[in-house]
């Protein structure tokens, strides 16, 4: 039985990340490493720092992560596509060019027998009105359409300094620390959730920046994944046992 994996939140293409062409070969050193035990590959969201798809332009590089991505799924392995908070604006070049599986929205389905719930996590459980606001325009047709109607040299410097800024005014580039189970979002969410649905065994998610695994009954437990900008951490299903691991350059253990 091969492997699935779940990951999340490389921000390629950030102009707040110096080490970007390092990350993203790190990262594509990674998949090569999985490619040959691996059935399935999750990626949940944010994978880019601003990725905007006009209907004849996409943005500019990451040619060694899609070549990757597209030489997964010419061998037979399932890649999935969760649009993050910063990948939104995805029409069907990752479908078509790259033959990944799109998900515009959180999945339920059943992997080896287990009940999972895979989501980025933004949007759910945050009571912030500012970023709701955020999230309602930025998942707004009528906005999009307009922003669609800029030059993409001016759309994408746009967006990049955006996303660089949303960054860099979070004390050192980073997210806040994990801050317990009755202050987080996600566990907050995942737990109202699991009350209606109690045959989730995992509740997976991006979005946080944070690696957590965390039980929240004897038969379910939530994972933030973490990101691969500084921990460079996924999960992998074996069918039986899920773990968080972090990847060593050259080493990839399950």
């Amino acid at each position: 039985m091969k492997n699935i994996y779940f990951l999340s939140d490389a921000h390629l293409g950030s102009r707040a990340i110096e080490h970007s062409r390092t990350q993203e070969r790190r990262l594509v050193n990674f998949l090569d490493s999985i490619k040959h035990k691996a059935s399935a590959v999750y990626l949940l969201g944010d994978m880019f720092d601003f990725w905007y798809e006009f209907k004849f332009v996409v943005p500019k590089g990451y040619t060694r992560f899609l070549g990757k991505i597209s030489e997964l799924t010419d061998m037979g392995v399932e890649v999935h596509f969760f649009i993050g908070n910063h990948d939104i604006w995805c029409l069907d070049y990752f479908e078509k060019e790259c033959g990944m599986i799109v998900h515009k929205k959180p999945v339920t389905c059943e992997l080896f027998g287990k009940e999972f719930f895979l989501a980025h996590g933004d949007g759910l459980g945050d009571v912030d009105p500012k970023f709701k606001m955020l999230r309602r325009m930025f998942h707004s047709k009528t906005l999009r359409t307009i922003f669609s109607c800029l030059h993409p040299r001016w759309s994408m410097d746009l967006g990049l300094e955006w996303a660089k800024h949303s960054r860099l005014k979070r004390e050192a580039g980073k997210e806040p620390d994990y801050q317990g189970e009755a202050y987080e979002p996600l566990v907050i969410f995942s737990k109202k959730y699991l009350k209606t649905h109690p045959n989730i065994n995992y509740f997976i998610y991006g979005h946080r920046h944070i690696m957590l695994n965390l039980m929240l009954s004897r038969t379910s437990s939530m994972l933030i994944l973490g990101d691969w900008i500084n921990e460079f951490s996924y999960a992998v299903f074996d069918g039986e046992n899920i773990y968080l691991e972090q990847f060593i350059e050259g080493e990839s253990l399950l």
